[in-house]
């Protein structure tokens, strides 16, 4: 069975063609600048060469048709036709309050994302593109939501709701939601997996680590706390995202620059978090390199990092009562050993503690933690791309 996973972006695509037989990777790919001058798509064959194509595309339909023309003809060919695509699995950031699970995608579900555009400005509508696109172009193949915010579904009512005026819940649905929920569920399983446990008796911090990051706690498998919340800046500190502040500094901000409330947000969303305190770069290998050099607010801004993130795993263990798993995950959390020590030091007393020459580990299912560490601590690479097709393999 070939699943096709299709991630939509505003201008952006990303997909990879998976034989389920054996979690195979046939074929992934980029497409990029869809709609402007200079779309390119870039798409790398298993145990093949790159392919390039450089042509325009006016929209997500001209961009999928290009794709599915990649994966079936040329040296990039990986399948001699498209009745060989089984169901395409759709990576959907919101599904609001409607959706505890992935769901086949037919026009009321449609309706339900649209309605959801309040919530996800900046996402949904790409994703619900690239739906239509692939229902234009695939019509008879299943086409699977999976949802960013369907795992943290489980978070109990006195989690997700905000010490706000009741009817802002009722009335227009402001609430925590969490993001990242295909990530978290992949890599806890995963861990368990890995470990030989099973995953409803673990207590489990999962830390995503990358330009984006969210810590969520898991019970049993179930999330019952998670660091992102009504939109993705909640939280840690992130690349170019401030986390969690004070709320009254937007305001102040806006009546000190004079500025509108949009260009608020524009500063909390990307010229915030490590980027704004470091003034170096939102890219962590940058900032690492600086603060080696000696750059102080480069150091700054990792302490601040590591620290807040810290300040998370360790409430998290106590709202879980205890800790049987800490995993770190994706681009930073997977390959940065120095990220992972500086989180982990200094938290032997809660019986996390790491082996630095098991530490030096990237990109790769490993044990982290000492041999007598009370807490395991691996590091798992997330895969939400498999997580995707085999939540749509489930439902087909």
């Amino acid at each position: 069975m070939n699943i096709l996973v299709i991630n939509c972006g505003s201008s952006s695509l990303k997909y990879q063609l998976i034989s389920m037989d054996k979690e195979l990777v046939l074929a992934k790919g980029l497409v990029e600048r869809i709609g402007n001058e200079g779309s390119i798509l870039t798409q790398k064959v298993e145990g093949g060469a790159t392919y390039v194509n450089k042509v325009q595309m006016k929209d997500h339909k001209d961009a999928i048709k290009y794709v599915l023309e990649a994966l079936t003809f040329g040296n990039t060919k990986v399948i001699q036709s498209l009745s060989e695509i089984n169901a395409v699995g759709h990576r959907v950031v919101h599904g609001g309050e409607s959706f505890k699970q992935s769901v086949v995608i037919d026009s009321k579900v449609k309706s339900i994302l649209n309605d959801c555009i309040k919530l996800a400005p900046l996402h949904n509508p790409a994703n619900i593109i690239g739906i239509e696109a692939c229902e234009a172009l695939l019509p008879q193949v299943p086409m699977i939501a999976v949802f960013d915010t369907a795992f943290h579904q489980t978070l109990p009512d006195y989690s997700y709701i905000y010490p706000l005026p009741y009817e802002l819940y009722t009335e227009y649905g402001i609430r925590k939601y969490g993001f990242h929920g295909t990530s978290h569920k992949y890599v806890s399983e995963k861990a368990a997996a890995f470990l030989n446990k099973d995953i409803t008796k673990l207590k489990m911090i999962t830390c995503h680590l990358g330009n984006g990051a969210s810590i969520t706690a898991l019970d049993g498998g179930r999330s019952i706390e998670t660091s992102m919340g009504f939109t993705p800046l909640e939280g840690i500190a992130m690349g170019t995202r401030s986390g969690s502040i004070d709320p009254a500094i937007i305001t102040y901000i806006q009546k000190e620059y004079n500025i509108s409330i949009k260009e608020v947000e524009n500063i909390l969303n990307n010229k915030s978090g490590i980027l704004g305190i470091s003034g170096v770069s939102s890219d962590f290998r940058d900032v690492e390199k600086a603060s080696k050099e000696g750059n102080a607010r480069a150091k700054l801004a990792l302490n601040v990092f590591y620290y807040k993130v810290k300040k998370f795993i360790g409430s998290y263990a106590f709202v879980l009562g205890g800790l049987d798993c800490l995993v770190f995950t994706a681009g930073l959390g997977e390959n940065s050993a120095e990220t992972r020590e500086a989180i982990c030091s200094n938290l032997e007393h809660f019986g996390i503690k790491i082996d630095p020459s098991l530490n030096q580990v990237r990109g790769k299912e490993a044990i982290i933690s000492s041999s007598d560490s009370k807490v395991k601590v691996l590091v798992i690479p997330t895969n939400e791309e498999l997580m995707i097709a085999k939540e749509t393999m489930l439902l087909i």
